[in-house]
């Protein structure tokens, strides 16, 4: 199963500093677990609340014109540790530790903890276990639900939510489940619209792709590039170029990353085809030498842990 927060040592991405990403401290705020650590004028616990839209954007300011730094999903805990009078709540991100502003009306005091996640690319939950009714919403893979029952209406079998809510059965697993091809999932998003900051499969950015995926085979990682670049699964030798390259390892230009369908395909999400992409490793490299990030700067392989 993946796990969250606690997979990572947050500390390790920037010893010098804190990264306002991964670390909930500001100049007059911070989390109580920084007490002693950052010099902030007042310290807090949070409170635990859960995203209840479908998906909602985090921005590094509370400004909705700002560009989004990632999403959250649907069932997942943010620590909130400031609300606001204009609506904005601050907090950090369970799964992978992500700090920023989101609206609070996208959120709920956090319940019983979800027993399931969405295995397909989108579904939707609907008011009662019928697809002909209209849907009250679409969540996308590697949202979390709490399934509290099940039933069949007309030969298709439903779960039922803890919220009072239906989604299609086959549309979810365990949060222990797992998927041995990774890659596979990646895959599956072949098309998907590049969104800079997007982390769904209505569109998602080069990192997020990695991240979703690896997720379902229960390997968690970091959300940004360069955190992948430096936490992510084992280095491999650069200077060897690509020779023993297989699928599932990935390849890091700075500020930029994908993944070998096998030595000489390029899966990614990139602003070149502005969607997830398939092509040759040769083309893409020559490119983005050329005209976007330069050269490869490194290679990692993930390593699936029975």
């Amino acid at each position: 199963m993946t796990r969250d927060l606690d997979a990572f040592d947050l500390d390790d991405f920037d010893p010098a500093d804190f990264d306002r990403r991964l670390h909930p401290v500001r100049s007059d705020l911070a989390a109580a677990a920084y007490r002693g650590r950052a010099t902030s004028a007042r310290f807090v616990e949070g409170t635990a609340m859960q995203v209840a839209a479908d998906s909602v954007a985090l921005r590094p300011a509370p400004d909705a014109a700002r560009s989004i730094d990632t999403e959250a999903l649907h069932g997942e805990t943010v620590t909130v540790l400031e609300t606001r009078e204009d609506g904005w709540a601050w907090g950090q991100l369970s799964t992978d530790g992500y700090v920023g502003y989101l609206p609070q009306a996208a959120l709920v005091p956090a319940g019983p903890p979800p027993t399931h996640r969405v295995a397909a690319l989108r579904s939707f939950r609907y008011p009662r276990a019928d697809l002909k009714f209209p849907p009250l919403g679409c969540i996308s893979l590697g949202a979390r639900v709490r399934v509290v029952d099940r039933t069949t209406t007309r030969g298709l079998d439903y779960a039922l939510l803890d919220d009072g809510s239906a989604m299609v059965a086959r549309h979810l697993v365990p949060l222990d489940r797992t998927v041995s091809d990774w890659v596979a999932v990646a895959e599956a998003f072949l098309g998907t619209p590049y969104l800079w900051g997007g982390r769904t499969s209505l569109g998602l950015d080069c990192s997020a792709l990695i991240q979703l995926a690896a997720a379902e085979a229960g390997i968690a990682i970091p959300r940004d590039t360069d955190m992948q670049e430096r936490a992510a699964g084992t280095p491999l030798d650069l200077a060897a170029g690509f020779e023993g390259a297989r699928r599932g390892d990935l390849v890091f230009w700075k500020g930029h990353v994908g993944v070998l369908q096998d030595a000489r395909t390029l899966l990614h999400a990139n602003g070149f085809t502005m969607t997830v992409a398939s092509e040759s490793l040769d083309v893409a490299v020559a490119r983005i030498a050329a005209s976007e990030w330069g050269a490869v700067t490194a290679l990692r392989r993930l390593t699936i842990r029975s």
